[in-house]
């Protein structure tokens, strides 16, 4: 198969990058990595022990790095059994007058914090929790802005050996209750309101209907006074300024396997799951991760454009384990006002802190394409060393605008993986050349593979991504009754004791791979998997289609594909245009991939965390209700999918 390498690690980069010493570290002189690749799965135990002491973890290790069963290969394996440890003690490492958290927004306000400072505001907090009552165990939830106060709710709960949860203020009042409704938190960090895309929004109501909801709550902190009562909030309230008191910060070590986040999945097809993750997990995974493939040093700084729902915030606030600066943005990273469209939000903030490591979504990427931004034009961004990107596949061409528009000289690495892992599947490597669309390796002590429809491995060609073997941030259940019987018929019913992602990928004899978009979302004309980034892809290059949304239709005993356009301003759909769509997807991808009807539509459907819905049109067009309409940012979109049969086709 074809593979372009549009960059190339200089020799500098690959002597001084943390994987690079991990090789030697562990005697591997010839640092091939396919060989340690391997090695790391064959010896799970001496893998993940070396990986704790080369990133230093703070804890007591124990004797034991890894037990198997033979009975139940992944689900039953355990790592570090009697280790101790916490995981705020590890990300709050460092010296004290170091810098390690700004906190900026799109209005570019700008607060630095030393390790002191944030040490102080997390023990005073930690206390606070402390003296109500919270412990170990006990939840904790957060839904906040990503600002200063999310961090230290975060860092304080766990550090007492508590577990925290979060939401994001733009969620509706029921995709709150649905998700951190589940666990019954004892405490809501929260606030009155928070700005958006220039815009203030009230959030009091909401705090109000949430707290009735939530029968277990002891407390409720707010990060802004706005004379409320305890008596609108059902139960006692406290400025977060005033909640606790000076202390001294203490970490309660506890189990390797004790829980620390409970994530949700994006709940399109059903109430989203409460994903319960471990202490040790979470820190060796991420260690691992951050400082091996991300090659995070001492003095960087990291940034990742999320709110504090998605998994990628507790990604990006663990790289302070490392001794980086955690850069902390809040608020919509394209903004309009007056007729004018700022662009420059993120890389203003990325020259002003010389940063080295950077996240942005492929949906991003596309509207600075769509739109001619360049940043490099406007702002000077050879310090950043890493540009990645998730949330959903990276289009090739997408690799292209990187280099050409951010830095020639980078890391562009496009990863993936998940709430449920905690981590990556497949991600970026200092010491690989990057590839035209694809992901550069897969993580090490991570058994990935492509399987197809016979559950053999397959190397270029399409298929099931799969995990075979067992890695330290599996889940430790799902939240809730059955929740053990839950997780397993999740990622363990398609095939017995193999982790089945839910992605179409395909690796290539190079050791990168390609991801094609969710299995549930797979196309099957003719009985041909296809995969809607495949599409995606192509219509992105046509200067006219703002957006897309592809998904089948069953017809008789096959389906057709049905793609649906939200054009820009001042063009139409026509039969040239639909004709001229269909012959460059016919001679870019294949006859199989041709839409066979393909409508205009005035907006996407997209979940809270930025993914397209196609199962929810996809649905609304068969005349199906849609399970949970309040895990999508634009529900209401929806309603035009429903007349989808008597619109206009081409």
């Amino acid at each position: 198969m074809q593979s372009q390498i549009i960059w190339e690690p200089s020799k500098k980069i690959i002597l001084n990058s943390n994987l690079y010493k991990f090789f030697e570290y562990v005697g591997f002189s010839n640092k091939n990595y396919s060989d340690l690749h391997s090695w790391s799965l064959s010896n799970k135990g001496e893998f993940w022990s070396a990986v704790w002491d080369f990133t230093g973890v703070i804890g007591d290790k124990g004797k034991v790095s890894f037990i198997e069963d033979h009975d139940a290969w992944m689900t039953g394996a355990k790592f570090f059994p009697d280790a101790k440890l916490n995981l705020a003690e590890n990300l709050l490492r460092g010296k004290d007058d170091n810098i390690v958290v700004i906190e900026t927004n799109e209005s570019g306000d700008y607060e630095e914090y030393t390790l002191k400072e944030i040490k102080y505001m997390v023990a005073k907090v930690a206390y606070g929790l402390s003296e109500i009552g919270i412990s170990k165990g006990d939840r904790v939830a957060a839904v906040l802005p990503n600002k200063i106060e999310s961090l230290i709710s975060l860092l304080a709960t766990v550090s007492i050996g508590a577990v925290w949860t979060s939401c994001s203020p733009d969620f509706g009042t029921k995709a709150i209750i649905d998700r951190i409704g589940q666990t019954d938190p004892k405490v809501l960090f929260t606030t009155s309101d928070y700005v958006y895309a220039g815009k203030k929004h009230e959030f009091v109501s909401r705090i109000k209907n949430i707290s009735k909801k939530l029968k277990s709550l002891k407390m409720i902190v707010l990060t802004e006074d706005n004379n409320m009562s305890s008596k609108d909030l059902q139960c006692d309230y406290e400025l977060f300024n005033n909640f606790g008191n000076e202390s001294k910060l203490n970490f309660s070590r506890v189990l390797f396997s004790d829980p620390c986040y409970i994530l949700y999945t994006s709940g399109t097809t059903g109430a989203p799951k409460a994903i319960v993750h471990s202490v040790g997990g979470v820190i060796l995974q991420h260690l691992k991760e951050h400082k091996l493939h991300c090659d995070i040093k001492s003095g960087d700084s990291a940034m990742w454009y999320t709110n504090i729902a998605w998994m990628m915030y507790h990604w990006i606030v663990s790289s302070i384990a490392c001794e980086s600066i955690l850069v902390l943005y809040d608020g919509a990273p394209v903004v309009t006002s007056s007729g004018h469209t700022n662009y420059s939000l993120l890389w203003n903030v990325a020259e002003k802190v010389n940063l080295t490591h950077m996240g942005i979504s492929p949906k991003y990427m596309s509207s600075l394409q769509d739109n001619n931004y360049i940043p490099n034009k406007n702002y000077n961004l050879k310090s950043l060393r890493w540009l990645m990107s998730a949330g959903s596949p990276v289009a090739p061409n997408q690799f292209d605008w990187a280099y050409n528009s951010v830095n020639k000289n980078m890391v562009f690495a496009s990863i993936s993986g998940g709430s449920e892992l905690m981590g990556c599947f497949l991600l970026g490597s200092p010491m690989h050349p990057v590839r035209r669309g694809e992901l550069t390796v897969k993580g090490l002590g991570m058994g990935v593979n492509v399987f197809d429809g016979r559950n053999s491995p397959v190397i270029g060609k399409p298929g099931d991504l799969v995990c075979t073997e067992p890695f330290p941030s599996m889940p430790i259940t799902f939240w809730g009754k059955n929740g053990d019987e839950r997780y397993r018929n999740t990622y363990f019913k398609q095939r017995d004791d193999i982790w089945t992602h839910g992605d179409l990928a395909e690796l290539t004899p190079f050791g990168s791979g390609i991801i094609y978009g969710r299995t549930d979302n797979t196309l099957n004309p003719g009985g041909v998997r296809i995969g809607t980034a495949e599409i995606y892809n192509i219509c992105e290059t046509f200067k006219e289609i703002d957006d897309c949304l592809v998904f089948s239709k069953k017809v008789d005993n096959d389906e057709e594909i049905i793609l649906c356009l939200k054009l820009r301003e001042n063009f139409n759909l026509d039969k040239g245009f639909a004709k001229k769509i269909r012959k460059t997807i016919r001679t870019n991808a294949s006859p199989r991939h041709v839409p066979n009807k393909i409508y205009a539509v005035n907006d996407i459907p997209y979940t809270m965390n930025g993914k397209r819905v196609e199962g929810a049109a996809k649905w609304v067009m068969e005349g199906k209700e849609v399970p949970n309409l309040s895990s999508l940012s634009n529900a209401e979109c929806l309603d035009e999918y429903s007349l989808l049969n008597s619109k206009p086709i081409y």
